[in-house]
C-alpha cells in the first residue's frame, strides 16, 4: 500500500516578505524612498524581492510627493524612510496626501526592538529615549499607524492598506529594522464588515431628489476632487448624459468630468472664473454637485453662490438634499440609481466658449499670459498627464481645455509649492508609457529641484515648462498691503543648464517671444520621445499673470477697501 503523501510544510514569509507581498496584490510595482541605516533591512528584503522596485529620490520631500503623484494615479501608493530625521522631513507630503485624499502608505524603519525597550539614546531621536514620539506626530496627519511586529503583521499592514484605500488617506507603519528579516506569526486576517450602503435611506433620498427634479427644467451638475478620488468619474458622465444636464467641475476637482464631453461648460469659480459658467451655475434650480470639498479655493475667496435648499451634495457616503441628510449613502449607489431613474431634462444644451480657445500674440511679440495658455491647450493630447504647481500656473492652468482622457494633478488644497515637480516624476514612474507635462514657477523649482537629477537617472521623458517670470509673482498678488516686496525675489538661476549640472542630457531652450516657444513645443514634441525636455519661459514683466488671478487680486483688494 503506497504511502499517503504528505503535504510539503510551507514556511511563513518574513515579516518585509509578507509587507511587500500585500502592497504587491494591490497593484503597487514600485516604492519610493530614501536609505537610512534603520531602513536598510527594508530596502535589502526589497532589493531582493521579486515584483517591486526601490525609486531612491534626493530628499524625503520629493520621495512624498513623487509617491503623492504616483498614488493619484494608481489609487494606492507607498514610501520608505527612516526614524526620525527621514520621517519628520516627509510631513510636508504626508500632511499634502491627508489634505488632498491620496490614499499612500508610509513606512518607516526604526531602531532595534530591544534598544526600543531599553530606552537608549540613539541619533536620530531626541535622545530622551521616546521612540514613539514621531508616531504620535504621523496620528495627526495619517487615518491610521501602526508598530508593526512578526506577531501582528498580518492584522495591521492588511488594516493600514484597507484604511487607506477606504478613507483615501494616508498611512503610517512602523518597522523595527530587526524585525524586518523575522518569520510572521500567521494567525490569519480577521473579517472586517465592509461599511455598505442603508437600503432604506438609499430609497428615501432617491424618492426625495426624483421629487425634486420633476418639478425642474434646470439641473446643473458639479464634480470635484472626491469624485475623482472615489472612481465615480464615468458614472458621473454617464449621469450628465442621462439627465441631458450641464456639467462643470471645480478648482480641486479639474478632469474630475472629461473636458471634451459634450455636457461640459467649464470650470466654475464665482466671480473669478467664466462669467458664462458661473451664470448656469448660479441660475440653476437645482444644483447636483458629487465629491465637493467647500473651502476657499472651490468656493473662490466665497465669491461661488450655491444655496444650500438648492444644493444635492453627494459625499462619498452621505447625501444632503437641501437640509435633509441620508446617511451611510454609497456615492457609487446613489448615482448609479440615479442613472436609472428616468428623468432627463428637456432642451439644448448651452452653448460656451473656453477662455483659451483662440490663439492670440503676434509671432514676434514678448510672451504673455493671454498668448501662452491657448498655446498650452493646443498643443495637450489625448491622455496626457498634466501637472501643474501651485501659484500663477495654477490659476492659469485651470482655465485650459483638456483633451479626452487627460489627468491633472495639482495641489490646489495643500498648495505646497514645489510640489509638482516630484510628484510629475511620481507620474512618469507610474505610467511610463503616458506623456508627462509639468508647468512650474522658478520659484517652485528652485523648492525641489533635485528630483529632475531623479528623473534623468530613471530615464524619465517629461516635457518641462519653466516660468521664469523674476520671483513669486502669486505672492506679489496676494499681498495686495505692500509692493516691491524684497522676500519674494529669488536669485536667477541659469534653468537650461540644469540637466547638465545633474550629470544628464535634455533637450534645452530659452523663449522669450511667442514665436520662440511655438517653436520650442515643436521641437520639444519632438526630442520628448527620447529625452527629458526643458523649456525656461522667460516673462520681464512679473507682474503678468492669468485673468483669473488678477480677478483675485481686484477682489482681495476690494475686501480690503470694505474693512475701511
Amino acid at each position: 500500500m503506497d504511502k499517503m503523501q504528505q503535504p510539503i510544510p510551507t514556511h511563513p514569509p518574513t515579516l518585509g516578505q509578507y509587507l511587500f507581498d500585500s502592497l504587491k496584490a494591490e497593484g503597487i510595482t514600485e516604492v519610493f524612498g530614501v536609505p537610512g541605516d534603520y531602513n536598510f533591512s527594508l530596502l535589502d528584503t526589497l532589493e531582493q524581492y521579486d515584483g517591486i522596485r526601490f525609486i531612491n529620490a534626493r530628499n524625503e520631500l520629493g520621495a512624498g510627493y513623487a509617491t503623492d503623484g504616483y498614488g493619484r494615479l494608481r489609487g494606492l501608493s507607498a514610501f520608505i524612510t527612516t526614524f526620525g530625521v527621514g520621517e519628520m522631513s516627509a510631513c510636508n507630503p504626508i500632511a499634502g496626501a491627508n489634505s488632498e485624499y491620496v490614499p499612500l502608505i508610509h513606512i518607516v524603519g526604526a531602531p532595534k526592538s530591544m534598544d526600543q525597550q531599553a530606552h537608549k539614546l540613539a541619533h536620530h531621536s531626541l535622545l530622551d529615549g521616546d521612540f514613539d514620539v514621531f508616531r504620535q506626530v504621523s496620528t495627526h496627519l495619517c487615518a491610521y499607524t501602526a508598530i508593526v511586529t512578526p506577531e501582528n503583521a498580518e492584522q495591521e499592514i492588511s488594516a493600514a492598506i484597507r484604511i487607506a484605500k477606504q478613507k483615501r488617506k494616508p498611512v503610517y507603519l512602523m518597522v523595527a529594522m530587526d524585525l524586518v528579516t523575522k518569520p510572521i506569526v500567521q494567525r490569519g486576517i480577521p473579517e472586517v464588515t465592509k461599511v455598505t450602503t442603508y437600503k432604506p435611506a438609499l430609497e428615501a433620498a432617491i424618492q426625495h431628489i426624483t421629487r425634486l427634479l420633476n418639478g425642474t427644467n434646470n439641473v446643473v451638475l458639479l464634480s470635484d476632487m472626491l469624485s475623482l478620488r472615489y472612481g465615480l468619474r464615468d458614472s458621473v458622465h454617464q449621469l450628465a448624459s442621462n439627465f441631458n444636464v450641464p456639467a462643470a467641475s471645480l478648482m480641486m476637482g479639474k478632469s474630475s468630468f472629461d473636458e471634451q464631453h459634450p455636457n461640459y461648460i467649464g470650470v466654475y469659480g464665482g466671480s473669478l472664473g467664466s462669467e458664462q459658467v458661473r451664470t448656469i451655475v448660479e441660475s440653476a434650480d437645482y444644483v447636483i454637485a458629487i465629491g465637493m470639498i467647500w473651502n476657499d479655493t472651490n468656493s473662490a475667496k466665497e465669491t461661488a453662490m450655491l444655496h444650500r435648499l438648492r444644493l444635492i451634495d453627494i459625499q462619498p457616503e452621505f447625501v444632503r438634499v437641501g437640509e435633509s441628510m441620508y446617511e451611510q449613502v454609497m456615492a457609487a449607489d446613489l448615482v448609479a440609481a440615479l442613472n436609472t431613474c428616468g428623468w432627463t431634462q428637456s432642451g439644448a444644451l448651452p452653448q460656451v466658449s473656453f477662455p483659451y480657445d483662440e490663439l492670440s500674440g503676434e509671432p514676434e511679440k514678448p510672451i504673455r499670459a493671454a498668448s501662452y495658455y491657448p498655446r498650452f491647450q493646443r498643443m495637450l493630447k489625448d491622455k496626457d498627464i498634466v501637472v501643474v504647481e501651485t501659484g500663477t500656473f495654477g490659476y492659469g492652468m485651470s482655465q485650459v481645455r483638456l483633451p479626452a482622457g487627460a489627468e491633472y494633478i495639482s495641489q490646489q488644497g495643500w498648495q505646497s509649492i514645489g510640489y509638482a515637480t516630484p510628484a510629475a516624476f511620481g507620474a512618469c514612474i507610474s505610467e511610463p508609457d503616458r506623456r508627462v507635462l509639468l508647468f512650474t514657477g522658478e520659484g517652485s523649482l528652485q523648492v525641489t529641484v533635485q528630483e529632475i537629477s531623479t528623473m534623468l537617472d530613471n530615464g524619465c521623458r517629461p516635457i518641462l515648462f519653466i516660468l521664469n517670470n523674476s520671483g513669486y509673482t502669486i505672492e506679489k498678488y496676494l499681498n495686495i498691503k505692500t509692493s516691491n516686496q524684497q522676500y519674494n525675489e529669488i536669485p536667477n538661476w541659469h534653468y537650461t543648464q540644469l540637466a547638465e549640472a545633474f550629470g544628464g542630457k535634455a533637450f534645452t531652450v530659452e523663449v522669450r517671444t511667442n514665436q520662440e516657444l511655438d517653436e520650442a513645443i515643436s521641437a520639444a514634441e519632438q526630442a520628448q520621445t527620447s529625452q527629458l525636455c526643458m523649456i525656461e519661459m522667460i516673462v520681464t514683466d512679473s507682474m503678468d499673470a492669468p485673468d483669473y488671478l488678477i480677478r483675485l487680486r481686484k477682489h482681495l483688494e476690494e475686501q480690503e477697501r470694505l474693512k475701511e
